[in-house]
């Protein structure tokens, strides 16, 4: 008795994607005869018959997009919704935004709800416990599927997809550069563990800035937040060097260092000089407010609910993933200023 097939099958033991598999079958003229003919005689040899109902939801629009966010305390991420909301409601979609909770098991639970023709594609912010891990499969899977996605801010390159991020690396450097410039020699970074990309990227700037300066970097500097524990504490320790600047890559580590200073009596900005990422509240309503690196957060969302749109209503033969990349600004406060 022969394997039941799918359209799927086909494709992947004819090394061809499953949408050429698809137009072959319904003999399309964009399909070559000889792809045709092997791809039939393939076809007939398991007695292939299509199921239906499956092409009728592959082929129906929802007009609905999934969003999956690590979190929703960070400023970064609500401004990516607003973008990626205007943007789809724009093209007449609209959106459905879940959250990780940077629990690998929760992402891949709800990338499989959403992906089982609930939306018509993902837009995603890998989880930090994912890219602890490396394990990677649920988002190859949907790629081999052909299901549209986007990865915005945390990607890896394992994942053969559109993906929008920061110029995290000209980020990380233009905040060093700027304490540097404003006399500052002992910079601490306040960083995310390695593992996740757009802290490391960040801190690649960091040290590139400090490798210009004649600076050689000092590992006691550098502090890598563990969420699960307590972060004041973890920034604290770091406050045992004299050190007189402070790049940190969000803001609530940022937020959490002007208050160490402080009860340390360190006066800001002329003793210590504080830059911090992504311009939320938090910087702007600070005292002193916070000079921070602003993402445009916004900006970003709106580009790739755009390429994901235009992978869901253009039936590409080539695919051919885009990486878009947004240049970032440096919002001068009150933290920082040359020290005298």
């Amino acid at each position: 008795m022969k394997q039941k097939i799918t359209i799927k099958t086909i494709a992947k033991e004819l090394g061809v994607s499953t949408s050429t598999v698809s137009k072959a079958l319904k003999d399309s003229h964009e399909i070559s005869t000889e792809t045709k003919k092997k791809i039939q005689a393939y076809a007939d040899f398991y007695n292939y018959k299509p199921n239906n109902l499956a092409l009728q939801l592959r082929n129906q629009k929802t007009k609905v997009i999934g969003v999956i966010l690590p979190k929703i305390v960070h400023h970064f991420f609500s401004t990516v919704i607003m973008g990626i909301e205007e943007g789809a409601n724009e093209k007449g979609y609209n959106i459905m935004v879940c959250f990780s909770n940077e629990s690998y098991k929760k992402e891949v639970e709800t990338l499989k709800v959403l992906s089982n023709g609930s939306v018509d594609g993902l837009i995603v912010s890998i989880a930090n416990e994912t890219l602890k891990n490396k394990d990677f499969k649920h988002f190859t899977d949907l790629v081999a599927e052909e299901i549209p996605l986007v990865l915005f801010d945390r990607v890896v390159d394992e994942i053969l997809c559109d993906k929008v991020v920061v110029d995290d690396v000209g980020a990380g450097y233009k905040a060093t550069r700027h304490l540097l410039e404003n006399g500052r020699k002992k910079i601490a970074l306040i960083t995310t563990p390695n593992h996740v990309s757009v802290g490391a990227l960040r801190r690649q700037g960091y040290e590139k800035a400090l490798i210009e300066s004649y600076i050689k970097t000092d590992e006691k500097l550098i502090v890598e937040i563990d969420e699960n524990q307590d972060i004041k504490k973890q920034i604290e320790k770091v406050f045992e060097e004299a050190i007189d600047g402070v790049f940190a890559v969000n803001e609530i580590y940022a937020a959490n260092s002007m208050r160490i200073a402080k009860e340390k009596g360190l006066s800001i900005p002329e003793e210590i000089s504080i830059i911090g990422f992504t311009d939320g509240l938090i910087s702007e309503y600070s005292s002193p407010s916070i000079t921070t690196i602003a993402q445009h957060g916004f900006t970003m969302g709106k580009q790739a609910v755009e390429v994901l749109i235009e992978r869901i209503e253009k039936d590409a033969e080539i695919y051919s993933p885009k990486k878009i990349v947004i240049s970032s600004d440096l919002k001068l406060r009150e933290s920082t200023k040359p020290s005298s």
